[in-house]
């Protein structure tokens, strides 16, 4: 074995291929998800790891290249955000601009018609998404790698809910009989992925996050993680 290869095995290790083994885990967490029930006032079910799975995989590869220290914890993809572009708080202006992440998004096989997904073609903005990118941005001098050298962004629930009138149902509004089966699924997701990126902090973004980031924590034995609300 030539020696730069048995030295790169040997300390670099987890970073190779680290986005493939990140996609990994999403695939197996949305098929887990998938087999749920979440009860009867849930009529729309959005999986933009699947129909902008195109946009997703060019931003892990992208931006995914080594392990982070900071992951920033949302809950579930908002209608003008991840679920247009596939990306967590995904605004689209900010995918275009400042992400310059480019690439082919589907139509969900049910959609409600005052939620359609678009893409990048689609004008409304995701305020919360925005108001987050834009201290990104301010902090980063406009430069996405710079951010991402040693941060992350991912959702805990990659899924949108929504009921007939397309009101965004997340999964602290559901009662706890179905909440219990995705906090199972989900918490065991997170704390592999917080294992392969090497997550010392967790800023959780709202109270369920932060939350879910403590029995994350706590259940799993992550005691060197630390976890920050915002």
């Amino acid at each position: 074995m030539a020696v730069s290869k048995y030295f790169r095995q040997q300390n670099e290790p987890e970073t190779e291929d680290l986005a493939d083994r990140f996609i990994t885990l999403e695939n197996d967490l949305v098929s887990q998800l998938n087999q749920l029930n979440y009860g009867p006032n849930v009529d729309y079910i959005y999986n933009p790891l699947d129909y902008a799975s195109n946009l997703h995989k060019i931003f892990l590869k992208k931006f995914l290249n080594s392990n982070k220290k900071v992951l920033f914890l949302g809950i579930n993809p908002g209608p003008w955000g991840m679920c247009q572009t596939g990306i967590p708080f995904g605004e689209v202006e900010i995918v275009r601009s400042y992400l310059r992440v480019d690439g082919e998004v589907l139509t969900p096989t049910k959609f409600h018609p005052k939620r359609p997904v678009t893409g990048l073609d689609c004008h409304r903005s995701e305020v919360s998404g925005k108001r987050l990118w834009d201290l990104f941005i301010e902090l980063t001098d406009e430069d996405p790698y710079k951010f991402f050298k040693d941060c992350f962004i991912y959702n805990y629930f990659p899924l949108a809910l929504m009921n007939k009138n397309a009101k965004n149902i997340t999964p602290a509004d559901l009662k706890s009989e179905y909440q219990k089966k995705i906090h199972e699924i989900c918490d065991k997701s997170l704390s592999d992925i917080l294992t392969l990126l090497h997550i010392d902090t967790i800023v959780a973004i709202g109270k369920y996050a932060e939350k879910r980031s403590n029995e994350i924590v706590k259940n799993f034995k992550l005691n060197n993680i630390k976890v920050k609300l915002v």
